[in-house]
């Protein structure tokens, strides 16, 4: 598992444990021992699951449905058993995140329904919480979503800012030339786009275009490179988006606005 995983999980549990759970080691036996169920209170797409043995790690983690399953309410998630203590303190982390990840898997499931027979992929972004974005972007993996650059340091996105402060979009694209890595463009203007295609962009980035405006644009692209949109599409609006003959569709709603679904953790002694 990647380090800035296993940092998060850490970090998450220094967050709430500090110097002790006090509640727990007053109340609970150090020598009890109990078991804990993960259950869907809520139809979902689970996600993050890979966490709970980090967080219970002197606990038998037993996983009954992996990441990018479809649960309906009722349906276990895992099975944890161990010191009565270690279930109560790392409760709440583990719900935080299997809760946060799942609804996340969720919507991006909802987006990638959306679209389903045409040949669009829906795609991720950046707008992450800051810290969590592996995990975030894992769990829109989990609900079909494509995961589109990492950060800054794996791909070229030249967005409006760049186009404005390079001076054009020719200067802008000239100068990444060799990059070697993915080169993507965002065009504002039917100008634009003509100047982004003859200076050969071959990833094209279209935002805030309605469905229509979008589907002229896509004809007059006619296949010369491919064609990324996003802007406030949602899952209800994700076909008619799709339907343009665009090849993806980008969304930040999707890491920056999922609802946490409902996860309960039942304890229970042995």
């Amino acid at each position: 598992m990647h380090p800035d995983i296993h940092d998060a999980v850490q970090r998450a549990l220094a967050e709430d444990i500090g110097a002790g759970d006090i509640t727990t080691n007053l109340c609970v036996p150090a020598e009890a021992t109990a078991t804990g169920r993960m259950v869907a209170r809520e139809p979902l797409i689970v996600a993050g699951v890979e966490l709970l043995p980090l967080i219970f790690a002197d606990c038998i983690v037993t996983i009954t449905r992996r990441s990018g399953g479809r649960l309906e309410n009722g349906a276990e998630i895992a099975v944890v058993r161990g010191p009565a203590r270690s279930l109560l303190t790392g409760e709440r982390t583990a719900l935080n995140f299997v809760q946060r990840l799942s609804g996340i898997a969720t919507l991006a499931a909802a987006y990638v329904r959306a679209v389903e027979g045409t040949g669009c992929r829906i795609l991720d972004t950046r707008k992450t919480t800051p810290g969590l974005r592996r995990l975030e972007k894992m769990a829109a993996a989990a609900g079909g979503a494509t995961n589109h650059r990492m950060g800054l340091y794996d791909a070229v996105l030249i967005k409006n800012n760049h186009i404005t402060a390079a001076g054009c979009v020719r200067a802008a694209l000239d100068r990444t030339r060799n990059a070697g890595v993915p080169v993507e463009i965002e065009v504002r203007t039917r100008e634009e786009l003509d100047e982004a295609l003859a200076c050969g962009a071959t990833h094209l980035l279209l935002d805030n275009l309605s469905p229509a405006a979008a589907k002229e644009w896509v004809a007059h692209i006619h296949g010369r490179a491919t064609v990324e949109l996003s802007g406030g599409i949602t899952p209800e609006t994700a076909r008619a988006y799709a339907e343009t003959g665009a090849d993806f569709l980008s969304s930040g709603a999707i890491t920056h606005s999922a609802r946490a679904v409902d996860i309960n953790f039942r304890i229970e002694p042995d």
